[in-house]
């Protein structure tokens, strides 16, 4: 086997061993490979070990990818911030879209969604720490916006995405994580019927698993250390 297959079998392991700790079955949990800066012959590797859902964060770079990989029937992910200038390759090219954090942008997709796709498959992004350097709408005005969001043709809301702050103290992983499923619970007992937490990364997939994700956006751990030189 290859590195990466090795790799995607070690996070399954995790992914597995983390869920039956939490009581949940391993099947609940989707494995998103993050596969920013990193080209197009590592995601076949991940492709070819069964891999078939990819997070990318730089629009041009992500479309380069997916438009090489026809064939192979593969299902793309934008995970970064996601300017107005560049809402329309996202609109025609990926199938979801994690950073939903003004209903500008959602507006935008919705317009620019070709008739012929699918619907594009939406999170709302909740900056749930509060840091200025992160995307996210405030969680107070996440049921308002998931609310506007799912009235927009073309668009279908799945869920919410988060990116707490970064910390190695397993307590302080889990309550940013709780934080974001009390959100979700609280969207959900409104009427939207939500059905993806997007949150837990290389560092913290076992903290995010323990507190409801639905699925794990997992760079380092499959493909390595990033260089972005």
């Amino acid at each position: 086997m290859s590195a990466i297959a090795d790799n995607l079998q070690a996070v399954q392991a995790r992914i597995s061993d983390a869920a039956a700790l939490a009581g949940r079955s391993p099947e609940s949990i989707r494995l998103l490979a993050v596969s920013k800066t990193w080209p197009l012959s590592s995601v076949i590797e991940a492709a070819n070990a069964g891999q078939r859902a990819f997070g990318e964060n730089y629009v041009q770079e992500g479309i380069d990818k997916l438009t090489a990989a026809t064939g192979q029937k593969l299902e793309w992910h934008f995970i970064g911030p996601l300017q107005s200038n560049k809402s329309r390759a996202v609109a025609e090219h990926f199938d979801w879209v994690h950073s939903i954090e003004r209903l500008k942008i959602a507006e935008r997709l919705s317009a620019q969604r070709p008739a012929d796709l699918p619907p594009l498959q939406v999170c709302v992004q909740v900056n749930v720490s509060g840091e200025t350097s992160k995307s996210g709408c405030a969680p107070d005005e996440a049921l308002a916006l998931c609310q506007a969001v799912a009235a927009l043709p073309g668009l279908q809301v799945r869920g919410l995405m988060a990116i707490p702050e970064p910390t190695d103290d397993v307590a302080a992983q889990r309550a940013a994580f709780r934080r974001v499923r009390e959100i979700f619970d609280r969207i959900r007992a409104a009427g939207l019927p939500l059905d993806t937490l997007s949150m837990g990364m290389s560092h913290d997939l076992e903290a995010a698993v323990a507190e409801g994700a639905t699925m794990v956006r997992i760079g380092t751990a499959i493909f390595g250390e990033r260089n972005y030189k």
